[in-house]
């Protein structure tokens, strides 16, 4: 399950995408227009910052912008720095997989199939194609 933290994240990105023009987006402007708390996106800034998913300006005109242009930002990248990876069970978090069990457990290929079926769909995924899709009515969109 993705967490409020992976799905605020996401919408911030998006908003930094959608309105960062030439310049820094403020982290006020981005609380109020997703209605999400600002202390709570600091949190995140922090680790998509250290990431290098964002860009940092301090000062008069600062703020934050994406790094890349927003068709190379994956939705896979954002989650897997916000949720701490894309495992559906602990042990596949872990590489080399530490699970004593893991050389005799029936069902590891399952829970590894998923993940890779998870991170293939979701690093198809770009901030550009979620806003071209939004934008684009009329069409299947993504619902996250």
């Amino acid at each position: 399950m993705i967490s409020t933290r992976g799905r605020y994240a996401l919408r911030m990105v998006i908003d930094l995408a959608q309105n960062q023009g030439d310049g820094y987006v403020s982290l006020k402007d981005i609380a109020e227009r997703q209605d999400i708390s600002k202390k709570y996106l600091e949190q995140i800034i922090m680790i998509l910052n250290k990431s290098g998913i964002l860009k940092t300006a301090r000062g008069y005109q600062g703020g934050y912008r994406l790094s890349k242009s927003p068709d190379q930002v994956t939705v896979a990248e954002i989650l897997k720095e916000t949720e701490n990876g894309l495992s559906p069970v602990a042990c596949l978090q872990q590489s080399p997989n530490e699970c004593p069990r893991c050389g005799e457990c029936i069902t590891l290929p399952v829970w590894s199939g998923l993940k890779d079926v998870m991170l293939n769909y979701l690093e198809n995924i770009t901030i550009q194609s979620i806003i071209d899709n939004y934008t684009v009515k009329g069409t299947d969109n993504y619902i996250i």
